[in-house]
């Protein structure tokens, strides 16, 4: 009987991948606390197996001390030395017990703890798996839907696609093949659960690393990727070998490679893009197909202005802004694209403003060309910030005392509120026109449709 039990054990060991001595281990430790019904539950009870005979033998567990208090537990030093001659105070040895008839209670138990060891250890082979593939793509088969959630078999084990991890225009048939980012690896009650994505940026990176040598083999490097699953994705790649072409190389001949991408992801655009460390020139080409005129670089604010022709706006936006957005990612600036007569206008309502503010300034009570000169130098160009100063820093400016400050100020916020009021009223008026103008142009065209209606009735007749 024990013999068939090792042999089951060992059958198991191979067939599951399981180390032999752990399967036994469980073994035993479930025979230990099995056999307590035989020998009482006081005593601490180890059981070993013999692998060349087959048998379990139990033991007692006693430490060794100087006055015995619990027979079951303790043990005498002189009576420990009758077993272990070295042995000392406070360390423990076991003492065999009577053999019991462990045949049955051995084969159940050897039956429970084996199944449950390898269920165990084929849900920890599971994790480590799919731990060590985490931040990695598999090829995955659609399994079944359940509500919005889509299950999809990795081959040992289910994993699960949840909505947000969807592409929005893809849809997942049963039996369906398709390539997967793993995206998360978490231990549960009820075994691994995995997270599978087919939005991640770096599915469409690791599609290249697959599909072109030169990545895999670090001549071509993947700088960054940019994508909006499903529409497009924007990457860009640097090589290591002047010889080789970073963009030639991802697209392939005749566009082989970077196809064969394209179809795994159903269709979505790829624009492969030279990464360049000049960061003007990077964001220039991460803006393709557009024509730029030139890049203005906020290096404080990270932030950058493009210009291009009025003709190339709305290519350099893009569909919704989709081709700005991905230009900002993938670069990590800030782009602002405007186009050239954009900005010159923008200038020339700027130089106005600033022009009006000053001669607002300038018609204040105790305020001269000069003065007006010198506080918009200092930052005061217009009155709404001239009346948020104060005495102490407007007495800062050449030219202006304690008293010409107070009574600059006080003209200043009495301007601005008499400012703030006519535009308000301007701004009431205009509403006004526009509502007057909209109830006019209703009630011609109530009256035009009117006298058409008269017009064919008295054709008719």
């Amino acid at each position: 009987m024990n013999m068939a039990i090792l042999e089951a054990i060992r059958q198991i060991a191979r067939s599951k991948r399981i180390e032999e001595a752990t399967l036994i281990e469980h073994v035993e430790a479930a025979m230990a606390s099995a056999s307590k019904k035989s020998y009482g539950p006081n005593y601490n009870i180890a059981v070993h197996f013999d692998t060349r005979t087959g048998e379990f033998n139990a033991f007692a567990i006693k430490k060794v001390v100087e006055q015995v208090t619990d027979p079951d537990k303790e043990l005498s030093l002189s009576e420990a030395r009758e077993y272990m001659e070295d042995i000392e105070l406070e360390q423990e040895v076991e003492l065999p017990l009577p053999p019991v008839d462990f045949g049955r209670i051995a084969a159940q138990t050897a039956k429970q703890v084996v199944v449950q060891r390898v269920r165990e250890a084929e849900r920890d082979m599971v994790y480590n798996d799919f731990k060590s593939r985490q931040n990695d793509i598999v090829a995955a088969t659609v399994l079944r839907s359940e509500g919005k959630n889509v299950m999809v078999d990795l081959g040992e084990t289910e994993a699960l696609l949840p909505p947000k991890e969807q592409v929005f225009r893809e849809d997942y048939g049963n039996g369906d093949r398709v390539k997967v980012y793993v995206v998360d690896v978490r231990r549960t009650s009820k075994g691994p659960k995995i997270i599978v994505s087919r939005t991640h940026p770096n599915l469409v990176k690791k599609l290249f690393e697959l599909e072109v040598p030169e990545i895999a083999e670090g001549i071509v490097e993947i700088k960054g990727v940019a994508r909006e699953a499903g529409t497009r994705t924007k990457i860009a790649v640097q090589s290591h070998d002047s010889k080789v072409d970073p963009v030639g190389a991802c697209v392939g001949m005749k566009g082989t490679r970077v196809q064969a991408i394209v179809n795994e992801i159903l269709g979505e655009k790829i624009d492969i893009i030279p990464w360049q460390e000049d960061q003007e020139k990077f964001i220039i080409a991460s803006l393709s197909p557009a024509k730029i005129s030139r890049v203005v670089l906020d290096e404080a604010q990270h932030a950058a202005l493009v210009l291009v022709p009025e003709d190339q706006l709305s290519l350099a936006i893009g569909k919704k802004g989709q081709n700005v957005r991905l230009a900002a990612k993938l670069t990590g600036w800030r782009v602002d694209i405007k186009s050239e007569a954009q900005l010159a206008e923008e200038q020339l309502r700027a130089a106005q403003a600033a022009l009006a503010g000053r001669e607002a300034l300038a018609a204040l009570p105790g305020v001269g060309e000069k003065t007006a000169d010198r506080l918009v130098e200092q930052g005061y160009g217009d009155l709404a910030t001239l009346a948020a100063a104060t005495v102490e820093q407007l007495s800062q400016v050449e030219g202006i005392g304690e008293a010409t400050a107070e009574k600059i100020l006080e003209a200043a916020k009495a301007a601005h509120i008499e400012a703030i009021a006519q535009a308000e009223a301007d701004a009431k008026a205009a509403a006004e026109a526009a509502v007057q103008a909209a109830a006019q142009a209703e009630a011609d065209a109530k009256a035009e449709a009117l006298s058409e209606g008269k017009a064919e009735t008295s054709t008719e007749a």
